[in-house]
């Protein structure tokens, strides 16, 4: 069997990441785009080959994990959690080819986006709100609670899935 071991990497191969300062105590991750216009707030870490759109805004404390797709215009709350693969779109109508159409979708403080989740266009995912992994948000998710399924409806309020996130079942 041939390869590369991953102890001991050809130094002209490309497998790891490279960690880039952004100022205010934020990373990424190198390999990561981060859109022209795009503000990104104090110690905030984006993962790589996650791609973030043009005039995005990414308050304090927020966690944007790999392969993420944040669309131009979204709009992310302070320590916001953003799970690996999930994805944040602006075009309810793909492709309209027209920002004017844009509908980009907000996202309030505390909440949680779960991995493989999607957020559809000009939905707004409420303050301490959780997205489950694999869910499709279709319309505005209220204040505190969890939804999941495709697409998501309610399953719980936060207070519950804090409440579960630590006991064995």
């Amino acid at each position: 069997m041939t390869g590369v071991s991953m102890s001991s990497p050809k130094s002209d191969l490309p497998v790891q990441g490279e960690r880039i300062e952004l100022g205010d105590d934020s990373v990424a991750w190198w390999p990561c785009h981060i859109g022209s216009e795009s503000v990104v707030g104090k110690n905030c870490s984006i993962g790589a080959l996650a791609h973030i759109g043009g005039e995005v805004v990414i308050g304090d404390g927020c966690r944007i994990q790999g392969g993420a797709y944040i669309a131009d215009g979204s709009i992310i709350g302070a320590r916001v959690f953003i799970g690996p693969n999930a994805t944040i779109l602006n075009d309810r109508y793909p492709p309209s080819g027209d920002a004017s159409l844009w509908k980009p979708v907000s996202i309030c403080d505390d909440a949680v986006i779960g991995g493989g989740s999607t957020v559809v266009a000009g939905v707004a995912i409420g303050r301490g709100a959780v997205i489950a992994a694999g869910a499709t948000a279709t319309k505005d998710v209220p204040d505190d609670e969890v939804w999941a399924g495709v697409p998501a409806t309610y399953l719980m309020s936060r207070q519950e899935y804090e409440a579960r996130r630590g006991a064995d079942e």
